[in-house]
């Protein structure tokens, strides 16, 4: 059956239109090389955000597919239903849920994929072990996530700040961030094995996130509502107006020099498999 044109000047098309997310899309695409595509398939995408890579997933494996998604964030699944609808997919199931309680059967997943979604969980092994619970044996789990020297330029100018502060006692709390965050590719591999996948196959990657300077990056939308209110938690709440000041500061005067803002995001993609 030959699909149908979207209209342009619908503006229901128009809504669901948008540029990949720009922090998401260069670990999706390394997932979607390395999900194994077949007809039939159940698929379950856990913290699918506005839509990234459910949706590209969906349309990739055809109308003979059933993709499922988990997200505890009521808006971006009204967003990512609407992107459905417009999208005219059919086979698409966004619910509002947590990845440590899956709304799922047993046994009943081919694939699960997690584009740096079990970062922001609250339990990761009881979200694996979740995954696990409703993965057929055999099924396959695509993980991304940032590995932990990800923004290292940024947070050496952070430290620095804390320290010409004074707050040297709030040095841990950014550590702290920094490491729940990133987990090492060491740690995460045991606990995708404690919870019954052995990895297959880890892929590694990167890309830089360029800014003119400290304010460009610190007014960046995606950063504003990604980043910053965990920036903003390490210091007292007293000092954290006059920290933010000199950051920026300190940040345009490293662009300065450097003739911009480069953050570096390395990246690792863990191909794993459900034990029998």
């Amino acid at each position: 059956m030959t699909a149908l044109i979207p209209d342009p000047d619908d503006p229901t098309v128009v809504s669901a239109f948008d540029e990949l997310p720009l922090w998401s899309a260069p670990f999706g695409l390394r997932l979607l090389e390395t999900v194994v595509l077949a007809p039939g398939m159940t698929v379950l995408d856990v913290g699918f955000g506005t839509g990234f890579p459910m949706l590209e997933l969906a349309r990739r494996l055809g109308p003979s597919a059933r993709v499922y998604g988990v997200d505890p964030w009521a808006a971006a699944g009204a967003r990512t239903g609407a992107k459905a609808l417009a999208y005219g997919l059919r086979n698409v199931l966004p619910l509002r849920a947590v990845a440590e309680q899956l709304p799922l059967a047993a046994a009943s997943v081919d694939l699960v994929v997690s584009n740096n979604g079990l970062n922001n969980v609250r339990d990761v092994s009881m979200a694996l072990a979740e995954c696990r619970r409703v993965c057929k044996p055999g099924a396959q789990l695509v993980l991304t996530q940032n590995l932990p020297e990800t923004m290292r330029a940024f947070y050496e100018v952070y430290e620095s700040v804390l320290r010409e502060c004074r707050l040297d006692s709030a040095l841990p709390a950014l550590r702290r961030h920094i490491r729940a965050k990133r987990r090492t590719l060491e740690e995460v591999r045991a606990l995708v094995a404690g919870a019954g996948f052995d990895t297959t196959r880890i892929s590694e990657g990167s890309f830089s996130l360029r800014f003119l300077d400290g304010t460009a990056l610190l007014s960046h939308f995606f950063v504003r509502i990604g980043f910053l209110e965990a920036w903003r938690s390490v210091p007292r709440p007293r000092d954290v107006d006059r920290v933010f000041e000199l950051l920026e500061r300190r940040l345009n005067e490293s662009a300065r020099r450097r003739g911009e803002l480069r953050l570096d995001v390395p990246f690792a993609c863990l191909d794993c498999r459900a034990r029998a």
